[in-house]
């Protein structure tokens, strides 16, 4: 019996300090892979403009899960009508884009572009005139940044098997 309080007490401490070690280095999310915790400096002033957010190739989202460990993804945003949103089209077959399912429960966000952080909410789009116009103007940026493949097109957001989830970033 003490031999196996031993190795579930070996094995705690070694957890620990595996996260311990995660959490000092970040962890942040490459490409596809998600990530645990963003490292950067924090934004504590309101942001009127988010139009610059549009100049980064991407923002990474850090959000809460239930199992207490932090969940970041890159995503691409999109200005609009001032605000600032991030969506998912789920086009990707077999893809379960776990992060709007967060979000969906938690809405609280840590936003990382260049090395600023912003702690806000992501509010689900439920208004049907919002969320169109916001997916109509993403499929239009598509579409414009790709003309011969874009990566966006409307017959995927008139698709009824394709899941789309729109948030507009707002203060907390």
């Amino acid at each position: 019996m003490k031999t196996l309080l031993k190795i579930v007490a070996a094995t705690l401490i070694c957890l620990v300090l595996v996260l311990l070690v995660l959490r000092v280095t970040g962890l942040e999310p490459r490409g596809l892979r998600p990530g645990l915790w963003l490292k950067g400096n924090l934004v504590t002033t309101p942001v009127t403009d988010w139009s610059f957010a549009e100049k980064a190739p991407f923002i990474t989202i850090q959000m809460r899960t239930w199992y207490l460990l932090p969940h970041s993804v890159n995503v691409s945003c999109l200005y609009y009508n001032g605000h600032l949103y991030i969506s998912s089209v789920g086009y990707r077959p077999g893809v379960k884009y776990r992060w709007n399912d967060y979000l969906i429960r938690d809405p609280h966000v840590r936003i990382k572009i260049g090395n600023q952080l912003y702690d806000r909410t992501a509010v689900l789009v439920t208004d049907p005139a919002e969320k169109a116009g916001v997916l109509g103007e993403k499929v239009r940026r598509s579409i414009n940044a790709n003309p011969t493949n874009p990566e966006l097109t409307p017959s995927m957001l008139s698709s009824p098997n394709i899941k789309k989830n729109v948030f507009r970033i707002s203060d907390n």
